[in-house]
């Protein structure tokens, strides 16, 4: 068997050192010297083949807001057409000296809960968060965020389970009945329109969802409620994790801005997360295009 050239020898010690394989324990094995890895390398690193790409990467990192780590970018790469390894991925992020940023802050959790001021609902939902029908399971829950002044901002979405879509959203400065009831009203027109089954809509047992306004309007259009257990911010970790993903990704690190600009930040942040945040298991797509693709395959 004919022995690896030196060229070979050094992209194959490359590869293992990705599988993290230690390079000083690869090149003893290997019998190839530390100086001919490093120089091979040198001139991998140099490829002008690379340059388009390396464009290609940097807008995509760019447009996701600095948040795409080397999967997604991999992902996105693939969607546009492009089959190329994380590994090289990771390897041309490394070279361009882009790195995804998390700014990670533990916060004061809004909380809604008054007591028992109206009807708790029991937990029909029961952390079965996965569904592969469109609209079946809806999640809701209100957050708080701060702006200059002293002044404070609310978000209350509805997301739907199916793909992780916002379906509908009310940004307000107070955390009235009215910014849990709009979104409901939004998401109950595209239930009546597109639902193929009973809708089940949870939150957790904030005054909102006690109250008896949201109760008749859920019975009038005869969507189940379901509520999760008094304290468990478990029973709703969708909700949960989409707020920690939006404050981590446009709000954590940034300083604080009047209410109109946070509201317009909020505003672009879910459009950006409906329309070109790819999911990993969305099979790399945003939440919009794995329902509009979905949509096609059924028809």
């Amino acid at each position: 068997m004919e022995r690896p050239s030196r060229r070979q020898q050094s992209r194959i010690a490359f590869e293992l050192t990705e599988d993290h394989f230690r390079l000083k324990d690869v090149l003893m094995v290997i019998d190839l010297p530390a100086s001919t890895y490093h120089y091979y390398m040198a001139q991998k690193a140099n490829n002008p083949k690379d340059y388009p790409l390396e464009q290609l990467i940097q807008k995509i990192f760019n447009d996701s807001n600095e948040t795409y780590g080397y999967r997604r970018i991999t992902l996105a790469l693939r969607n546009l057409g492009y089959c190329v390894n994380h590994k090289r991925v990771q390897r041309l992020m490394q070279k361009l000296g882009i790195k995804c940023m998390k700014f990670f802050h533990k916060s004061r959790r809004y909380n809604s809960y008054k007591g028992k001021v109206g009807k708790v609902a029991s937990n029909r939902v029961n952390r079965r968060f996965t569904t592969s029908i469109p609209l079946q399971k809806l999640v809701t829950d209100v957050t708080e965020f701060k702006c200059l002044k002293d002044e404070k901002l609310y978000l209350s979405p509805v997301m739907d389970l199916y793909n992780s879509e916002i379906i509908a959203f009310k940004i307000a400065k107070r955390p009235t009945l009215d910014i849990a009831l709009e979104p409901l009203t939004e998401a109950i027109s595209r239930i009546e329109r597109h639902a193929p089954y009973r809708t089940t809509i949870h939150s957790d047992q904030g005054w909102h969802y006690q109250h008896r306004a949201w109760i008749n309007c859920l019975k009038e259009h005869g969507i189940y409620q379901s509520m999760s257990r008094k304290g468990n911010c478990l029973d709703n970790s969708p909700m949960e994790n989409f707020f920690g993903l939006l404050k981590q990704e446009m709000y954590y690190g940034q300083d604080k801005v009047p209410f109109n600009e946070l509201k317009c930040r909020i505003e672009n942040y879910i459009h950006f997360y409906n329309n070109d945040r790819i999911k990993v298991k969305l099979s790399g797509l945003s939440p919009v295009n794995y329902r509009k693709q979905a949509t096609q395959s059924r028809a």
